[in-house]
């Protein structure tokens, strides 16, 4: 069985936001490792912030809230997030995501997508 060197724990939440800048949001922290099938990022917002409304048309995405606190919107309704809930957003699916008072922390997780190549041009 072949080894796999980038197996095992990745990063841990606590140190992750601990040495951060606390002004710091975005994507604090990104699945990098070759070979990979997935794609994984934890993401901070800001009090208040959004992600506004979007669709993403190919991916899956599957949506898990570490901390702080907010809501997701899609064309089902406005729904709360805290610490815990998990969140499947289907391909084609509208999403909206917004950061409550404290802020939203929340992992994001989806399949891969492929690295864009470069290709002979067609003949003609």
């Amino acid at each position: 069985m072949p080894s796999h060197p980038g197996a095992g724990v990745l990063t841990h939440l606590d140190s992750l936001l601990h040495l951060a800048r606390a002004d710091r949001t975005g994507a604090l922290w990104r699945l990098q490792e070759e070979g990979r099938q997935l794609d994984a990022d934890i993401v901070r917002l800001p009090a208040n912030a959004e992600v506004a409304a979007h669709v993403e048309p190919d991916l899956d995405v599957l949506v898990q809230v570490l901390g702080g606190s907010g809501h997701l919107e899609t064309d089902n309704g406005r729904q709360a997030l805290s610490p815990g809930c998990t969140a499947w957003l289907p391909h084609g699916a509208r999403r909206r995501v917004s950061a409550g008072e404290d802020g939203l922390v929340y992992l994001t997780v989806h399949r891969r997508r492929p690295g864009l190549g470069v290709h002979s041009a067609p003949a003609g």
